[in-house]
């Protein structure tokens, strides 16, 4: 059985394949954030199993599989608490808490060799990052910036968007008003609320609160038109319309 680790903490990422290899599995290799992870599987046949933690370093994990289908069933390893790991459940995914044990490995193992796996469904998980994220995240109701020696407290209801640019990430206001933020919109994205905000594009976050107006725009994409944000034109990608129009009901 030839299997892939995907864990940002190379410690416990060496003590899994440690494990692996005693049970006599084979660890093709171990990536480490989710950009490598992506750019691993597009170029790479896909192993026989996938053992994934959730939170890497760049990421939530889940973002791998937005550029890449997956062709091999996947045993989440993860530090959730028992009631966002409901999530799973519902998903009828296979999970294993941190620290790994050898028992609860070779268990999971064992599942999987009995096919318990092979009949599973196509997984959902733009579903599973937001069942996550209800079940065990506090969303941020506010951001501070630094300005100079102060800092300056940004509330939640004030946010227009937030939208990278020149590599950096910014979060602009309803005073029309944009601050750089330490952070990436992957991590942000994670971090607010998806009833209130919804990533319409790799550049873009925008709030709800903060829409204007929706216009049919070229490819059966759309248009979207912010209070107190003209700088940019913002596209909701092709891809994402459907979700996008599900968000908004």
């Amino acid at each position: 059985m030839k299997t892939v680790i995907v864990e940002d903490e190379k410690p416990a990422a060496r003590r899994l394949q440690r494990m692996l290899e005693k049970m006599g599995v084979h660890v093709i290799t171990t990536l480490h954030s989710v950009e490598d992870a992506a750019e691993w599987f597009l170029k790479n046949e896909h192993p026989n199993l996938i053992f994934l933690d959730i939170q890497l370093s760049d990421g939530l994990s889940f973002e791998i599989f937005e550029h890449t289908e997956v062709n091999a069933p996947i045993i989440f390893t993860t530090a959730y608490d028992e009631y966002a790991l409901q999530a799973f459940k519902l998903n009828s995914i296979d999970y294993l808490l941190k620290p790994l044990d050898d028992e609860e490995l070779a268990a999971a193992l064992e599942k999987f060799k009995k096919n318990s796996f092979a009949s599973q469904k196509q997984m959902d998980f733009r579903a599973l990052k937001t069942l996550l994220n209800i079940a065990g995240s506090d969303y941020k109701k506010r951001f501070s910036i630094q300005m100079g020696q102060h800092l300056k407290l940004i509330d939640i209801s004030e946010i227009v968007c937030f939208y990278s640019e020149n590599k950096a990430t910014y979060l602009h206001t309803n005073t029309n008003r944009s601050y750089l933020l330490d952070s990436s919109l992957d991590k942000l994205e994670t971090e607010v609320a998806p009833q209130n905000f919804f990533r319409v594009n790799r550049k873009f976050i925008i709030s709800i609160h903060a829409i204007s107006d929706i216009l049919t725009y070229s490819n059966l994409r759309l248009e979207v038109k912010l209070k107190d944000y003209n700088s940019e034109q913002i596209i909701v990608s092709r891809e994402r319309v459907k979700d996008f129009k599900d968000w908004l009901q």
